[in-house]
């Protein structure tokens, strides 16, 4: 199962709102050769961290498409510069996010490393490239939408299922609500 979680809190100049900016994107995803399987519902949510920008729409995708894992990662990152993203520092409101959450049971840069470090998310290697995304179990705003899609879904190194890893997030992990 290869899963990416999208996200946007401006709206974009050319696809309109948030919402419609994320549908866009997978629209020419699936042009680009990246098949949508199944999309969740649309949730918003709070910033994280904390700030004063408006909230995100999030979602994920289970998505099929013949690229390997790196040849998706940059044409995600084709995606989201088409769409006017600029990447200029961390956390800033942005018109689009895409994220490659999981490509199957592939864990890079290596599944040792990862236990190695107790878990922790590795270093982020040149080529920009980490299975599972080394986040995704703290972020309420992916593993929401993912339960709603996929929640069975096992995380290849913490071995949990989707509702495992959304069932033990604290509370104060942000806000999230399905868009109205």
């Amino acid at each position: 199962m290869i899963i990416i979680a999208l996200g946007a809190n401006l709206p974009s100049p050319v696809h309109g709102s948030p919402a419609a900016t994320l549908d866009a994107a997978l629209r020419t995803l699936g042009d680009a050769g990246v098949e949508t399987v199944v999309r969740s519902p649309w949730f918003e949510s709070e910033p994280v961290p904390p700030s004063d920008q408006p909230w995100f729409v999030n979602g994920v995708a289970i998505v099929r498409t013949a690229l390997g894992p790196q040849e998706l990662l940059t044409r995600i990152h084709e995606v989201e510069r088409s769409f006017g993203r600029v990447r200029r520092k961390r956390w800033e409101a942005r018109v689009i996010d895409i994220d490659l959450i999981a490509y199957g049971d592939l864990v890079l840069p290596d599944a040792a490393a990862w236990r190695a470090a107790g878990e922790a998310p590795p270093e982020t290697p040149p080529d920009g490239l980490v299975l599972p995304h080394p986040r995704m179990q703290d972020r309420r705003f992916v593993l929401e939408p993912l339960v709603a899609v996929a929640p069975e879904w096992r995380h290849p190194v913490l071995g949990r299922t989707a509702r495992d890893l959304f069932a033990a997030l604290p509370p104060a992990t942000g806000i999230v609500r399905p868009l109205p």
